[in-house]
């Protein structure tokens, strides 16, 4: 069997059609759906970028026990495991933080690699000089800017995307008589910066004329200067959004050229969403866990599943409901290739819901979320508790991989306790980094927070119910209880 995992950085689910938006057709994305299962109720785990990508290695939780880090010496990864069973596995990908210092240890577990260069601050072309930058509002990287000199910005093929799925094509072209391999083919885009040639961002609003260069929303509150753009920013997203779709399609040209469509299981996903003015704010991170964020798009199409091709022509497409997550897809390619789960994977395999779309029972309950030290939510699909910290209590960040920690950072390393901290980490001792308390920020809630998520902006009309409250923070306790969230959790949620 033949695996390619598909995964599109801060895709947004209110963006596409599948899901009802209105902004950006996909008909790309909408075609596998027609041949596939649509997840309805998937949610991101760890947020941002690093800690969903070792969710998505380890099967596990990883914001619970530490920030963007390194792969630990106990983690058992999923193109490790694949290798060991005799499944060729290879990544392609154009996201630059795999190779960062602070990132170790993720790419290397492939048996081969390939890195398109050239997204954001990606530090690819060397120039001493410096680089033409216009008057610009937002976010601005030297290199950024470098980078973009050395392309040609209205040809799609100087894209790093693009080039992704070029080469994620000669893959599919050298390899489609052979058997039992893993492709992850992971594209930056739709990542901000918004880039892309001028025909894919004007077919969703006019060329923008405003005062200040703007591609890149700053990680802050909209401002008054800013309202004025919001159209724009949204625009830019759409066309990086239509691209990477175009890139997709000519993938999936390339599947049926070869015959291959009945031999791929292909997933396609994200690690999380983006604000773009929603609810007053850009970007994401800084801000309450809004479900823009967290509920993500999720389309699996499995020929070997006995729901895939039964549809009669015309019919809409079976739709999964259960409360699915980023640590199920770990799992689900493990069980496809006859691969055991070790036991320590969180994640359960979509293998059941594949069978029997309506089979709910056979997954999660609920599912944990968040950023390392800000608030803690959990949810069923229905509601959301966002549980405070006590600003009063510490912070730990666990590893046994301090990577992060050089220079001006080798100091919170110097007070680091060594010990045995992680029932996860099998008896590997780790460092435990103690960090001061905090609340989170000004904009997150400072009280415990229950939403519906039926209704429209859910956070600007929380639940008040205190038996429901109540309930909830019993389901969290339990929740984290079977997660193995480090005790000093416990008690900076005030769940001890």
């Amino acid at each position: 069997m033949k695996t390619v995992l598909i995964f599109m950085d801060s895709l947004n689910r209110h963006y596409m059609s599948l899901y009802g938006g209105a902004q950006v057709c996909t008909p790309s994305i909408n075609r596998l759906a027609e041949d596939g299962v649509v997840f309805n109720t998937h949610y991101a785990g760890s947020l941002p970028c690093m800690p969903a990508r070792r969710e998505l290695m380890t099967g596990r939780i990883n914001f619970t026990e530490t920030p963007w880090s390194s792969m630990q010496p106990f983690d058992e990864s999923l193109p490790r495991l694949l290798n060991e069973r005799g499944v060729y596995t290879h990544l392609i990908t154009d996201h630059y933080h795999y190779f960062e210092q602070r990132a170790h240890g993720y790419h290397t577990d492939f048996k081969s690699w390939e890195f398109v260069r050239g997204q954001e601050g990606d530090p690819w072309i060397p120039r001493v000089r410096e680089p033409e930058v216009p008057v610009y509002r937002g976010k601005n990287r030297r290199q950024d800017w470098v980078n973009r000199a050395a392309m040609d910005l209205e040809r799609d093929e100087d894209y790093p995307t693009p080039q992704c799925f070029m080469r994620g094509i000669e893959f599919l072209k050298a390899n489609a008589a052979e058997d039992d391999w893993f492709l992850q083919l992971e594209v930056f885009d739709p990542h901000e910066p918004f880039l892309c040639p001028a025909k894919y961002r004007d077919q969703f609003a006019p060329p923008w004329d405003g005062p200040f260069h703007f591609d890149w929303p700053p990680y802050a509150p909209v401002s008054e200067e800013e309202r004025a753009a919001i159209e724009h920013i949204r625009a830019c997203y759409a066309g990086t959004l239509a691209m990477a779709d175009v890139w997709l399609g000519k993938f999936l040209d390339q599947i049926d050229e070869l015959g291959l469509a009945e031999d791929i299981r292909i997933i396609l996903t994200t690690d999380h969403g983006h604000l773009l003015g929603e609810h007053g704010y850009w970007a994401k991170n800084y801000m309450h866990d809004y479900p823009e964020l967290v509920h993500l798009p999720l389309v699996v199409r499995d020929p070997g599943a006995s729901v895939s091709g039964t549809a009669p022509a015309g019919a809409p497409r079976p739709r999964v409901d259960a409360l699915t997550a980023t640590i199920d897809i770990m799992p689900t390619i493990l069980s496809w290739h006859d691969v055991a789960i070790p036991d320590s994977v969180q994640g359960k395999s979509w293998m059941p819901l594949l069978e029997d779309p309506g089979n709910g029972k056979a997954h999660h309950e609920t599912v944990l979320f968040g950023y390392w030290g800000k608030t803690i939510n959990i949810t069923d699909g229905k509601y959301q508790y966002t549980r405070v910290p006590d600003p009063a209590k510490p912070r730990y960040d666990h590893t046994a991989m301090p990577l992060r920690y050089m220079g001006a950072e080798a100091d919170a390393l110097r007070q680091a306790e060594l010990g045995d901290f992680l029932p996860s980490a099998k008896g590997v001792p780790v460092y435990r980094v103690r960090f001061p308390g905090s609340d989170g920020g000004e904009h997150v809630p400072h009280e415990d927070l229950l939403t519906d998520l039926s209704t429209d902006d859910p956070a600007a009309h929380p639940v008040q119910d205190p038996e429901l409250h109540a309930q909830w923070e019993t389901r969290l306790r339990e929740a984290m209880k079977r997660h193995d969230v480090p005790k000093a959790e416990f008690e900076r949620f005030r769940l001890a």
